[in-house]
């Protein structure tokens, strides 16, 4: 089984407006995961004697941290991170295509790393999206495209998350929909739910997709008081089980948990 994570963790800023990087280490830890994407992530020290936020949190959840960053402002940095107690590497971390002229202040971006969870190599690819359409639509297509999930070397099983800034009636989405399974969608215990805004969660604009090879067994935001004064966004908890060719070929039973117990 792999518990995959995908929480916008808003720089550690919560809905009352207190940055508690702790709060996110509690989230994070209470979920259980073996793989986190996290998505507008504070690291880096501004000044002497202050903490690396993103390194503090990755050591304090006992899990190895991949940075990818987007903002640059004073030595600290803000942008995407995968982590895991997995084995892991680096594939490729890049920027994604943007059709506004000029410098962009944010750079939007992607990150993907290769995991070895047990006898499988799982690839995963972390996105934060523009805010933008027409932006969203050129980086959708770019991670679809042959230098993200249409690489030779991005093979199933495969995970593509994050925060797409992209709602299931958006082009973007079906860009990604398409040739991709939604987890939410593949939930065999409930309906899709919305994962922004924790005040009134209205929006499903964090998505957790997956190629042929990767059984969903539940799939959902986890709601409670911790995560809805924690972030602006839900996280959103997949419980994701990959089929190896000898459980296909014996037919072995699928085994299911119900949504209250992944969540």
């Amino acid at each position: 089984m792999l518990r995959t994570l995908t929480y916008n963790v808003h720089r550690w800023l919560g809905t009352d407006r207190k940055i508690a990087p702790a709060r996110i280490v509690e989230v994070i830890a209470s979920c259980e995961p073996d793989i986190v994407a996290l998505q507008e992530v504070r690291a880096g020290k501004v000044h002497k004697g202050e903490i690396d936020q993103a390194a503090t949190l990755a050591a304090e959840l006992g899990m190895d941290l991949h940075f990818q960053p987007t903002i640059r402002i004073l030595g600290e940095q803000y942008g995407i991170a995968i982590l895991t107690r997995h084995p892991s590497r680096i594939v490729r971390s890049e920027r994604l295509p943007s059709r506004a002229r000029g410098p962009a202040f944010e750079k939007r971006s992607a990150l993907w790393v290769s995991i070895q969870a047990g006898q499988h190599q799982v690839q995963v690819v972390n996105a934060h999206l523009s805010l933008r359409s027409g932006d969203r639509r050129a980086q959708a297509t770019a991670l679809m495209g042959e230098e993200w999930l249409g690489h030779p070397d991005c093979t199933d099983p495969a995970i593509l998350l994050g925060d797409f800034n992209a709602p299931p009636y958006s082009r973007s989405y079906r860009l990604f929909a398409d040739r991709l399974r939604d987890a939410q969608l593949s939930n065999p215990n409930g309906e899709p739910q919305p994962t922004f805004h924790t005040r009134a969660p209205v929006l499903r604009l964090d998505h957790v997709f997956v190629t042929k090879s990767v059984e969903v067994v539940a799939a959902g935001p986890v709601r409670n008081a911790l995560t809805r004064v924690a972030s602006d966004h839900f996280p959103l908890l997949a419980e994701l089980r990959v089929r190896s060719r000898s459980r296909k070929a014996e037919g072995a039973p699928t085994a299911h948990i119900t949504q209250g117990e992944v969540l």
